[in-house]
């Protein structure tokens, strides 16, 4: 397996509301990640919602946005508390309800039960706080950049270009997604390496039946804990995989 030999890695990706396991190793193998909030917001993406595992199969947690249908950036969607005024509560109880008898249910369950009773006007302000709870969770360190901070401009492959100059990066970390869209030789043309994250993910003890991928997840901390995202991370999984020549 090659890995990037590089002096500076650089990836981001849009503030999910409870973002999965691959969100979190993209943001452990950089050495910083760029929050995309100044992209337009995708309203079947997973910005606003994700998958848990329930008693009654996988369920979506979904925030209710204001204005969903008009092209906003995701740094500009506010949370419809006035339409659905017990959407948080309802995701707590339901968190409560199908994983209160998970093994590490006591170790993280104050930490949300004391996001949802907070009010949250806007979306990245909800998910950024559960986002900087995980990565204490996970003891993860890497610094964080917002993207609308930084002085970069432009679609896809040249904004992410544009931001990893921006920040003084040499390496960009794309996710596998990424395959679609990035054209890398517009990385080379610039000078700047390109490797795709290379996230094994992991089977692990769950509650409620067969195992289920690619969950939030919280699904994974309140069963299995930080301890096993750590054996995770140096045992489980390979680094970045350079692009092919």
């Amino acid at each position: 397996m090659i890995v990037c030999d590089s002096t500076l890695i650089v990836s981001g990706h849009q503030p999910n509301y409870l973002p999965w396991l691959g969100f979190f190793d993209k943001m452990q193998t950089s050495d910083l990640f760029i929050i995309e909030d100044n992209v337009q917001f995708e309203r079947q993406g997973f910005t606003s919602r994700n998958k848990i595992k329930t008693i009654d199969g996988i369920r979506w947690l979904s925030v209710p946005i204001k204005h969903a249908n008009l092209p906003l950036k995701i740094k500009d969607i506010e949370i419809s508390n006035e339409g659905e005024p017990t959407w948080a509560s309802r995701h707590w109880l339901t968190l409560k309800h199908n994983y209160c008898k998970a093994p590490f249910w006591n170790d993280y369950n104050e930490f949300f039960e004391d996001a949802y009773t907070q009010k949250w006007a806007k979306l990245i302000d909800l998910n950024m706080h559960l986002i900087r709870g995980i990565m204490h969770f996970l003891d993860i360190k890497t610094p964080l950049v917002i993207g609308s901070t930084l002085d970069a401009t432009g679609q896809k492959n040249e904004l992410i270009i544009a931001q990893c100059k921006a920040v003084g990066g040499d390496t960009q970390l794309a996710g596998i997604g990424g395959k679609h869209y990035i054209n890398p030789k517009r990385f080379e043309e610039e000078g700047i390496k390109l490797c795709f994250q290379n996230f094994q993910h992991p089977c692990y003890m769950q509650l409620h039946g067969k195992f289920a991928s690619n969950l939030s997840v919280v699904d994974f901390l309140f069963c299995s804990g930080a301890d096993e995202w750590k054996k995770i991370t140096t045992t489980n999984r390979g680094g970045p995989k350079n692009v092919d020549k």
